[in-house]
């Protein structure tokens, strides 16, 4: 039960109760996007691969220049919820400043499984860096499940895939990056993973002597993140930074698991402005 508590991330919020505040998040998220799209130069459901969650949304820089930057950006929602529908509320402060934003779809739970997220995210910024040959430098942004899933991206052995994406940064927000305490929570109804899953699937077990050219990473957590979120970050971020990464931790105060994500859509939030 204890285990089941601290990977419960809306039993931590001060502000709302549990049953709202999920809830809440959603309306958040969904009332961005629709803004963003508003706002913005869209591409819209580009698929990536053939499977029905494989598919990007791409907010365009308002004004972009021959080249520029994107923000890829990997929904949570525990592997099992939330999409890319509702993943663009952080592209308008971005865009504005000649920055493309492009939210990741792929197939949850129970639909998808595990690995197959791994490789249809893995996919995703192959198929970025070949179709979109003005892109300079991917900035890897993930919230909660979706750091997990940015994470495993930097342990990625390229030589597999056709392409190396240039990955410039990875923003992990709020992640898990040990899957093996998810075994034993209400988390793994869905996802049925097995041990060995699990363990193939832990970026902290993963770890990857930094080369020349890693990405710098910025590992945030909340405040009111719960104890054994916030001990995740702190040692996943202590392991990278063991084999050579240059990493930053950020503790962000006064905030939870959900608005630490949903403030990216204002300019003045500090992880907006990192």
């Amino acid at each position: 039960q204890a285990l089941e508590d601290q990977y419960s991330p809306s039993r931590w919020s001060p502000r709302l109760d549990r049953d709202t505040i999920i809830d809440a998040h959603l309306a958040v998220t969904a009332a961005g996007t629709e803004r963003a799209r508003a706002s913005a130069q869209t591409l819209l459901h580009v698929p990536y691969g053939d499977g029905d969650g494989e598919k990007l949304d791409i907010y365009l820089p308002t004004e972009p220049s021959e080249t520029f930057p994107v923000l890829v950006y990997i929904h949570g929602g525990y592997w099992q919820c939330l999409s890319k529908d509702e993943s663009g509320f952080a592209a308008p402060p971005l865009v504005s400043q000649g920055v493309a934003v492009v939210a990741v779809g792929y197939d949850t739970a129970p639909k998808g499984h595990m690995d197959a997220m791994v490789l249809q995210v893995r996919r995703s910024l192959v198929f970025l860096v070949e179709r979109y040959p003005r892109i300079r430098g991917i900035y890897l942004c993930g919230h909660s499940a979706g750091a997990h899933l940015a994470a495993m991206v930097l342990s990625t052995d390229w030589t597999e895939f056709r392409v190396v994406p240039d990955i410039k940064g990875a923003v992990l927000v709020s992640g898990v990056y040990d899957l093996e305490p998810i075994l034993h929570t209400y988390v793994n109804d869905a996802l049925n993973m097995s041990r060995e899953v699990a363990q193939r699937n832990s970026p902290m077990r993963h770890v990857t002597p930094a080369v020349p050219a890693a990405c710098e990473v910025l590992v945030a957590v909340a405040q009111h993140d719960s104890p054994e979120f916030r001990r995740q970050s702190q040692e996943y971020s202590q392991a990278l930074r063991a084999v050579g990464w240059s990493v930053s931790l950020l503790d962000l105060a006064g905030v939870d698991h959900f608005d630490v994500i949903e403030k990216l859509s204002e300019d003045s939030y500090v992880l907006t402005q990192v």
